[in-house]
């Protein structure tokens, strides 16, 4: 879990516009953060597979996200992808 003030950090860096708590870009900066802290999790406990299923849940679920925030606006797409610094296609 993140914490609160990460959180909002995360959020305030991503957002569309002031309220934007919820937009896919957001969606994806908090899975991103949620990502890296597991992967870290995962290089210290290579034995829990169980973490490991929901880290590869949680990079699929990013994905769709990306591949949509693509669709609908290449704009957003092409801004959140440089300032997580994500591999684009």
């Amino acid at each position: 879990m993140l914490k609160k003030d990460v959180k909002q950090k995360i959020i305030s860096q991503s957002a569309m516009h002031k309220k934007d708590t919820g937009s896919a870009a957001v969606q994806i900066s908090l899975l991103t953060e949620r990502i890296l802290r597991l992967s870290q999790h995962l290089k210290n406990n290579s034995k829990d597979k169980h973490s490991r299923r929901g880290l590869l849940k949680m990079v699929v679920r990013r994905k769709k996200m990306l591949d949509y925030l693509k669709h609908t606006n290449e704009e957003a797409y092409a801004k959140i992808t440089k300032l997580l610094k994500l591999k684009s296609k």
